[in-house]
């Protein structure tokens, strides 16, 4: 049953006769900045569009995906709008459990859309999916404790710079942490960056045969080096920490490092919502044996689950969400910085972006230089950065990345969590069929 958003006294009485026949669409999103803020614009959206009325649910990353998958699985029709990424789109749209989007109006202007991310939310050539917004990687890291300490920081930084830095700078009696990173358990929290960083370390998910690869060397290597990395120079209780309580707790000038989502930078240029804002320095993220797969590429984008039965409705709301008149609406009233970033080229393009962004060039590189087709030392067979582009990789990496949480808080050592990790995932692939 949907519930509709109640609207302030002002909101009805703008909205008139036509607000009592307004259709309802529920839009499910992620309790990230720049969807907090698509939220704080419901009245500009329902002002334009009085015969239709935005019921929001809004909520943490792995809850939100859990709900998501269970309903389009189920085709339980619970939401018109769902944001997903760049993982699911192909595989569901594939399943035809979403709306194609091939008749948009020429006023959207699809060829303004960055190329890679578009391509990533596309079957067939077909776009399933509107990127909201697109992120690569990136390290940011605390320019004023950085010349204090008279380190140098080059142009492509390796862990083990890192790790050096780290034990420079972490003063936990000041509250200070040498580095954030992401512990909280989800194929989408702490397996991001742990991913990239196997990559980076010269490993990989799988063989060309589909063999789990998660006892080799290179994951004992990247894995035991991002545990002892946190627990020497980590905040307390690292394995709680997921994108957003990282961002808290660099923007209040707890971090002396964070390597993260580029999508972040936006919220930390800001002075009014970041402490550190003018002290901020960034580069690449870090690379241990090769460069490949160092940094993911990713697209949060609005989709219409087939199941919907408001598919129209939903169509003028995530055209309007993920519109350039959009983009202008967050600069206008919420300031340049917080605009989504990472989809489109007349952004990158937009004055008043370039000069209040100054990441913004590096982030555009960051996302068209990350290939998914292309992310591994050694050959795969998957398409895919900090992901595996198959069905299955949504229960596997939950499953992996809560060993490895394991292993941060100590309840395992690295070698048992992923001793444990290869099984369980060789189990799953033997009985989705992939290996014998």
């Amino acid at each position: 049953m949907k519930l509709s958003r109640t609207l302030p006294v002002a909101g009805i009485a703008a909205l008139g006769a036509g607000a009592a026949n307004a259709e309802t669409i529920t839009v499910a999103t992620v309790n990230n900045n720049d969807m907090v803020i698509m939220q704080s614009l419901t009245d500009a959206f329902e002002k334009a569009h009085p015969d239709i009325t935005l019921d929001w649910v809004v909520l943490e990353e792995n809850v939100l995906r859990q709900r998501m998958t269970t309903d389009i699985a189920t085709k339980g029709g619970q939401f018109d709008v769902m944001t997903i990424g760049t993982y699911e789109v192909p595989i569901w749209a594939e399943r035809d459990w979403l709306a194609p989007l091939n008749d948009l109006p020429e006023e959207y202007q699809v060829d303004d859309l960055l190329t890679s991310v578009r391509d990533g939310l596309s079957q067939d050539g077909t776009l399933h999916a509107l990127p909201f917004y697109g992120e690569s990687s990136m390290m940011y890291y605390r320019q004023d404790m950085f010349d204090q300490a008279g380190i140098e920081v080059p142009e492509q930084p390796t862990w083990e710079e890192v790790r050096d830095w780290a034990s420079q700078l972490h003063n936990p009696g000041e509250e200070t942490y040498g580095i954030c990173l992401r512990g909280k358990p989800g194929w989408g929290e702490n397996m991001a960056l742990v991913s990239t960083m196997v990559n980076t370390f010269g490993g990989r998910w799988f063989d060309m045969q589909w063999n789990p690869q998660l006892d080799a060397a290179a994951w004992q290597e990247a894995v035991s080096f991002y545990v002892d990395l946190l627990n020497e120079y980590g905040p307390p209780g690292a394995s709680s920490n997921g994108f957003n309580e990282n961002l808290a707790l660099f923007s209040r000038g707890n971090c002396a490092m964070w390597v993260d989502a580029t999508s972040a930078a936006g919220k930390l240029y800001d002075t009014g919502e970041s402490q550190v804002a003018d002290k901020l320095g960034f580069a690449p993220a870090p690379i241990a044996e090769t460069p490949k797969g160092s940094h993911w590429l990713w697209s949060w984008a609005l989709a219409i689950p087939a199941s919907s039965d408001s598919k129209a409705a939903a169509k003028e709301f995530i055209t309007w969400a993920t519109s350039q008149e959009y983009i202008e609406l967050v600069g206008e009233q919420k300031g340049w910085t917080s605009v989504p970033p990472g989809t489109r080229e007349s952004t990158y393009a937009n004055e008043n972006y370039q000069q209040a962004a100054p990441f913004a060039g590096f982030v555009l590189e960051a996302m068209q230089s990350a290939d998914p087709t292309d992310s591994t030392l050694e050959p795969s067979p998957y398409v895919g950065v900090q992901f595996v582009g198959i069905p299955e990789f949504q229960s596997i990496g939950t499953q992996v990345g809560q060993m490895i949480a394991a292993a941060l808080t100590g309840e395992r050592t690295v070698e048992q969590a992923l001793q444990a990790a290869q099984r369980s995932t060789k189990r799953t692939m033997q009985r989705a069929g992939y290996l014998d």
